[in-house]
C-alpha cells in the first residue's frame, strides 16, 4: 500500500504544478486567475500571455500526464503485485489530472484538465495498442468540433463524451471504461460554467489573430 499511496501523492503533486500561473508571473508579472477567463490552463494562457506562452503551457501540461503515466508508472507498477499494470497507470494518471484540476498550490483552483488528460491518454497508448486508434479518433473529433464552432471548451466536452463511448465500442477493459467515464465526468464538471455560457450564446470563440 505504501507504494501506491506514494505514487498517488507524487502524481497529484506533478499535476498540481500550475504552469499557466507560473508563466503569468514570469512573463507579465500577473495572476492569470484575474485575467481572461480566470482559468489556470493553456487556453487562457494563450489568450492572456500570447501564442508562445500558451503553446508552451499546453506542452508542459500534456507532459505532466505523460511523464506520470509512463515514467512514474514504470517505476511504481513493478512494486505493486496486487494491482494490474494498467490499473496502476490509470490510478497515477487520474491522480495527476486531479492535481491539475484542483492544485494544492493555488487553494485548489486549477485548470480544466484537458491537456493533462491528453498526456495521460498518450502515455496509456504506449502500452495499450487499441488506445492509439481511440486517441486518434478523439483528436479528430476535437478538431472537427473546434473547426465548426471555434470554441475550445465545447470541443473538449464533445471529445470527453466520446471517450467512454469509444472505449466501449473498441472493447476496452472494465477498468479502462470505468476510468473513461470518470474522466468524462471530470471534464463536464470543470466546464459547467462554459456550458451555461454556450447555451446562452455567450461562450467566446478562440481568435488566433487577437493579440494579448
Amino acid at each position: 500500500m505504501l507504494w501506491i499511496i506514494t505514487g498517488i501523492i507524487v502524481s497529484y503533486l506533478i499535476g498540481s504544478i500550475p504552469t499557466a500561473y507560473i508563466f503569468g508571473r514570469l512573463i507579465k508579472g500577473i495572476d492569470i486567475r484575474k485575467h481572461g477567463s480566470g482559468n489556470v490552463g493553456a487556453t487562457n494562457a494563450l489568450r492572456v500571455l500570447g501564442k508562445g506562452a500558451g503553446i508552451t503551457v499546453l506542452i508542459l501540461d500534456i507532459l505532466k500526464g505523460f511523464v506520470t503515466v509512463v515514467f512514474l508508472g514504470n517505476f511504481i507498477a513493478g512494486n505493486i503485485p496486487f494491482i494490474t499494470e494498467e490499473g496502476v497507470r490509470l490510478i497515477l494518471g487520474i491522480s495527476c489530472i486531479c492535481g491539475h484540476n484542483w492544485t494544492i498550490f493555488l487553494n485548489f483552483q486549477g485548470g480544466k484538465g484537458i491537456a493533462t488528460t491528453l498526456g495521460v491518454l498518450l502515455g496509456l497508448a504506449f502500452k495499450i495498442g487499441t488506445l492509439k486508434i481511440i486517441l486518434s479518433l478523439l483528436v479528430l473529433i476535437w478538431f472537427t468540433v473546434f473547426f465548426v464552432l471555434g470554441i475550445v471548451s465545447i470541443a473538449s466536452v464533445f471529445t470527453a463524451i466520446a471517450l467512454p463511448v469509444l472505449a466501449i465500442l473498441f472493447g476496452q477493459t472494465y477498468i479502462l471504461v470505468s476510468a473513461s467515464l470518470l474522466l468524462c465526468v471530470f471534464v463536464i464538471i470543470r466546464h459547467k460554467s462554459n456550458l451555461k455560457r454556450f447555451f446562452k450564446g455567450q461562450e467566446p470563440r478562440l481568435n488566433f489573430k487577437k493579440k494579448p
